[in-house]
């Protein structure tokens, strides 16, 4: 359905077979300057030309650190849990021919598909403002699908390094399964929430949970770095579905299956929204200036505002052209400015629509921007997101707009908008 230009880019010639999409929250349809390479706002996964994914196989326990060194310098991908400075073992891993691999994280090694850094909130680049230290892992998780019908794909815990190693040291939390086999979390874990009724405007949101290694579900540890983990959800599966978040600690990434995306809007229905909009020919209320909405090019990249730039009292929903009056406050001159036209007071921003398709649950006019930010899209899709907490630092939760990941208010996390239509 998305014909962008990255995914024709990572597709193969011949009609491939497409899992699905992982898409980073904070971006508005691309990186700010631009999406490069493996580093981009959202990654397309296809069917391989050859399987590469791996399934466990023989378990070495061993007792010295060179008998290790030996084992993962084999050249086959292998799990090692560091149980002492004098035990360790070590699973390897062998071909799986039913299944391909997606790694993902903030190494730019080749091992890693898809690399995503932190987000910073309010759709500023990474690059541009350095984190000073990434909480998120280089080799963070895997996603393995199946390469047959119905192609069911899995989210894990870490990801192979260029030495096809995974390696969870002494201060890891690991442990052994009543059934024998190792298991552990990474340091700051991977999070995952899969919503009630997939991803659509009736869904609610489910509970996060943490995602093993080895991929079984647990509940939250205490802090995200625990030692101890969570307990065991037998009930639950690490199978992600239209919808499902994953949370790595300084990201966070939608799936979306390749059905669920057939239902999304596309690009061009989008801009028939816009178009729709800016040919009623909203005024404002006191200017009586027409205004309009930028393209969605200049949407995404947040780019210097236009004169006929769209701007709303969020407090009350009425939507003005820019104006300099009705200030409350000297130092901060926006968050607290006075509506002409009810005189309710609150902050006054810019409107910018919101382009990332995949982030809306259906495909309804853009009628309501989140709060603070002034992003907008449809009312289902607003409201969505506004019941979502998403994780933030090591143990808070909040909701967030899904094109800037700037936290919603809590006491009004949407408003809707009140267009005035032309006098004559």
């Amino acid at each position: 359905m998305f014909s962008s230009s990255q995914e024709e880019h990572c597709a193969p010639s011949k009609d491939p077979v497409k899992y699905g999409e992982l898409v980073v929250l904070g971006y508005n349809g691309s990186l700010p300057n631009g999406d490069r390479g493996r580093r981009k706002s959202r990654f397309a996964l296809y069917k391989r030309t050859k399987a590469n994914g791996v399934k466990p196989s023989t378990v070495h326990i061993l007792n010295t650190p060179q008998a290790s060194k030996a084992v993962n310098c084999k050249g086959q991908h292998s799990i090692s849990y560091t149980l002492s400075r004098n035990q360790t073992v070590v699973v390897e891993y062998c071909h799986d021919k039913d299944t391909d691999m997606f790694q993902i994280g903030r190494s730019t090694e080749s091992p890693i598909d898809f690399v995503v850094t932190d987000t910073i909130a309010g759709g500023q680049e990474g690059e541009e403002t350095p984190i000073t230290q990434s909480t998120i892992s280089r080799f963070a998780c895997r996603v393995v699908c199946e390469r047959n019908p119905p192609f069911t794909a899995r989210i894990y815990a870490a990801g192979f390094d260029s030495s096809k190693n995974i390696f969870l040291g002494e201060k890891a939390a690991k442990w052994k399964n009543p059934d024998g086999h190792m298991d552990g979390l990474t340091t700051n874990g991977v999070l995952v929430m899969h919503p009630k009724g997939g991803f659509t405007e009736e869904s609610k949101p489910g509970i996060w949970r943490e995602i093993s290694v080895c991929g079984d579900v647990y509940t939250l540890r205490e802090t995200r770095s625990a030692q101890t983990p969570g307990k065991l959800v037998e009930n639950e599966s690490n199978i992600l579905q239209d919808g499902s978040l994953v949370d790595l600690c300084g990201a966070t990434l939608l799936w979306r299956t390749a059905e669920g995306l057939f239902h999304t809007p596309t690009q061009k229905h989008l801009e028939a929204l816009r178009q729709e909009i800016n040919a009623a020919r909203p005024q404002c209320p006191v200017g009586l200036n027409t205004l309009a909405f930028p393209s969605m090019q200049r949407s995404r990249a947040l780019s210097s505002l236009e004169d006929k730039q769209p701007w709303v009292y969020l407090a009350c929903g009425h939507v003005h052209g820019y104006h300099n009056w009705g200030h409350r406050s000297e130092q901060e001159p926006n968050t607290q400015r006075e509506c002409p036209m009810c005189r309710v007071v609150g902050p006054y921003v810019p409107l910018w629509l919101g382009c990332e398709a995949a982030f809306y649950v259906d495909t309804g006019a853009p009628t309501h921007a989140f709060v603070p930010c002034g992003h907008v899209c449809s009312e289902k899709s607003v409201k969505y997101w506004a019941e979502i907490p998403l994780p933030h630092g090591t143990h808070a939760f909040h909701a967030a707009c899904p094109f800037c990941a700037t936290q919603l208010s809590f006491s009004q996390g949407c408003s809707k908008l009140i267009f005035q239509g032309p006098v004559d």
